[in-house]
């Protein structure tokens, strides 16, 4: 008689904070078609909890007899495809993170709580006894027989039911003469597909036909375009050649601002079903796009940073727009790049990714450079429109009112009497920085930060931009009784003072003030569109992405903010903005200006923006960052901690640093512990510790050793800290 071979183990992750798999056998009904990616039901500790099935294997590290079976299955097939699952169980090990909290971080809240993964819509219709007493129908009520008689058309949805008819179906269901059963969800709706594409420059053209060529495997493509060059037209001719294949698409955009705009000219253009993800959608709305993408219902996704794990079975093309954006860093939890994954992910699947920005970011140029991406350029703008013309306003020497000086006041006067548009651009809302005493020098500080409280005159309210406190506005100075004064400029501020010296040209302003729930950013660019706005005012919202057909004057009222900024990549981020913002001017076939206000116009970084562009200032940068050994010429990764007192963070750090002798550290620096730049946030005091190598190797295998004897130390409980590899701030 054979002896029956043991039942696999279950290799699971669970959401929690714990850097490890936990093993179970199979539920009482078996192991028959289980398969990594799909979700079980097992118990936790005294809890019954949703975990992740990773790996099917032959033994584990603990007797049989003390492992727990899972409860039941929750899928019929798994969440993710093979690659899609190894590229976040992946994204785990290189990011050094819990792989339970990435892949339940990786899908909609309904998933994570069990909701079914399959879209279907529960249906009710006539049973045979049913369909008999629409034959002979018994006296009913004029409810009750109209709904007889929809039914007896077809099956309805539960959902179009309003409260009377579901009470009328319960008395059917009662009855016997009506049944439910489960079809499908339908697609989500189609886009119009009008099919009118611009005739294409001969750089869109080129940058098409080879993106187009290639996509029957992997291939990386930086389209470095100047604003306004028509990267969004290249995006959706591939597009449509990957849906002429029958694959699906997922562009990634930095921010939810952006998609609206870019939602409407796909959907206006494609006629397939488009659905977006981000953080704006409610939770079912999410869901419902998420089902629709891994069901291969909706061929195209557009999505913000986390749309990067969407399942999608026939994926054929991913695109990250502005890839040089700091949004696609997460920067909480699981810290991990979105364009970085995108990279790996089309790696994986063997599919083209395509990296658009007028401005990339350092690490994407020395890539392109370096042959590892395909770099495709649009130099000009598309159609008429050349290169807006750029000029320096110096501060010192000219008068300015809340921050405008008077050339550049004078500038959007004229270009209003020419039925111009003019984008105004200060990346800094509230209404002035700071609340200012002049009888004893007191400036209102956050009670929870090292930093000021911005005044918001509107609410007369003084709040933290950095941990939210909110206070009333005082009177008078707390300390003298002195009257106080909001000092510098906000976006507020400028407004006001916009709509005093313009008060015949509408203003828009948008930033994360004005700018709080869904519909208020389609709001705010219809009004720029049908040109009822004449004025537009705001942060970086304003700059990332968004086509302004009418601008002819840009003005940037501060560019002075990242000039002296303590992180290595301030100058990159400003350079950026300032590009960005400036590439808002002369669309179309109207010439553009731009003015650029600043107290240090003999500082490097503008004089080469100013006069040799992106190009020049990434040139000048590079070979700085060569010399400093920084990235993309080394590799970094942070150790920070915050505590409740400054002790506890250092005492922390220096435990760590000395955890971290007797380990193979070869090739790999430790520098520090040092203070935050903003050393107390949130009443919470930070320090950190900088992780340094030539090489991706040697840093991994450093912190590969180093996290346990971490999470080890007496202190790892009293801190909250966290290790971020590839940080976007090192400050």
């Amino acid at each position: 008689m054979s002896q029956q071979s043991p039942s696999p183990i279950l290799s699971v992750v669970i959401d929690t904070p714990l850097r490890r798999r936990f093993d179970y056998l199979p539920p009482p009904a078996g192991a028959s078609g289980l398969r990594p990616g799909m979700r079980l039901s097992v118990p936790f500790g005294k809890r019954r909890v949703i975990g992740y099935l990773v790996e099917i294997k032959d033994d584990s590290e603990l007797p049989r007899a003390r492992l727990k079976a899972a409860f039941e299955v929750l899928d019929s097939r798994p969440l993710w495809d093979e690659p899609t699952l190894a590229l976040l169980l992946w994204a785990a090990d290189y990011y050094h993170h819990a792989p339970g909290e990435v892949l339940a971080g990786a899908v909609p809240a309904g998933i994570r709580e069990g909701a079914a993964a399959d879209a279907w819509t529960a249906r009710w219709r006539l049973s045979t006894a049913g369909v008999a007493s629409v034959a002979a129908p018994p006296r009913l009520g004029a409810r009750q027989r109209a709904l007889l008689e929809r039914l007896a058309a077809g099956p309805v949805d539960h959902a179009g039911l309003e409260p009377p008819e579901r009470a009328a179906l319960r008395g059917f269901v009662e009855r016997g003469w009506v049944e439910s059963f489960e079809e499908p969800s339908a697609a989500p709706p189609p886009g119009r597909g009008d099919g009118r594409a611009p005739t294409l420059t001969a750089a869109q053209q080129a940058a098409t036909s080879a993106i187009s060529g290639a996509l029957d495997g992997y291939s990386a493509w930086l389209l470095h375009g100047v604003t306004g060059s028509g990267k969004t037209e290249v995006y959706l001719q591939v597009i449509a050649e990957v849906l002429a294949r029958g694959r699906q698409a997922l562009v990634l955009v930095p921010e939810i601002a952006l998609t609206p705009q870019l939602l409407g000219r796909f959907r206006q253009r494609l006629a397939v079903p488009v659905v977006s993800l981000n953080s704006s959608m409610t939770d079912t709305e999410r869901l419902a796009a998420w089902r629709a993408a891994r069901s291969g219902a909706a061929p195209v996704v557009v999505g913000t940073r986390s749309a990067v794990f969407t399942p999608l079975p026939e994926l054929g093309l991913i695109v990250v727009d502005e890839e040089h954006d700091s949004s696609f860093k997460q920067q909480e939890g699981f810290r991990y790049s979105a364009r970085d994954l995108a990279v790996a992910r089309a790696s994986r699947l063997g599919i083209p990714v395509v990296l658009g920005s007028a401005t990339p970011s350092l690490e994407t140029l020395v890539n392109a450079r370096e042959g590892r991406y395909q770099h495709l350029s649009l130099p000009e703008r598309a159609g008429s429109a050349g290169k807006p013309r750029v000029a320096v306003v110096d501060l010192r020497r000219h008068a300015a009112r809340d921050g405008i000086a008077q050339p550049t006041l004078a500038a959007i006067e004229r270009h209003l009497a020419a039925r111009g548009q003019v984008l105004v651009y200060l990346n800094r809302r509230g209404y002035a920085p700071t609340l200012f005493c002049p009888g004893c020098g007191w400036m209102a500080p956050c009670p929870a930060c090292d930093a000021r409280l911005t005044v918001h005159m509107g609410r007369s309210r003084l709040v933290c931009h950095h941990c939210g406190a909110d206070e009333p506005m005082p009177y008078g100075c707390p300390k003298c009784a002195s009257e106080l004064r909001p000092v510098g400029q906000g976006t507020e501020r400028v407004e006001q003072t916009l709509n005093e010296l313009f008060p015949e040209a509408p203003l828009v302003r948008i930033d994360r003030d004005v700018i709080r729930h869904r519909g208020h950013i389609e709001k705010a660019l219809d009004d720029i569109s049908s040109g009822r706005a004449r004025i537009l005012l705001g942060t970086q919202m304003l700059a990332k992405g968004h086509d302004y057909p009418d601008v002819t004057l840009v003005a940037v009222l501060n560019a002075d903010q990242g000039l002296f900024g303590a992180d290595f990549r301030a100058a990159e981020r400003l350079a950026q903005q300032i590009i960005q913002v400036a590439g808002r001017a002369g669309r179309g076939d109207r010439p553009g200006e731009v003015l650029v206000q600043t107290s240090f116009p003999e500082h490097p970084l503008l004089i080469s923006l100013v006069h040799g562009g992106y190009e020049a200032f990434a040139d000048g940068a590079l070979a700085e960052r060569k010399l400093a050994g920084w990235p993309p010429y080394s590799r970094l990764a942070v150790l920070r901690a915050d505590a409740a007192s400054r002790d506890e963070a250092r005492s922390f750090l220096d435990a760590a640093l000395e955890a971290a002798r007797g380990l193979d550290a070869r090739g790999v620096r430790l520098l520090g512990p040092a203070i935050a730049a903003m050393e107390r946030r949130a009443h919470r005091y930070r320090a950190q510790v900088l992780i340094e190598s030539a090489q991706r190797g040697p840093l991994h295998r450093l912190i590969d050793q180093w996290l346990p004897l971490i999470e080890a130390l007496p202190g790892a409980r009293a801190v909250r800290w966290s290790i971020d590899v590839d940080p976007i701030e090192v400050d």
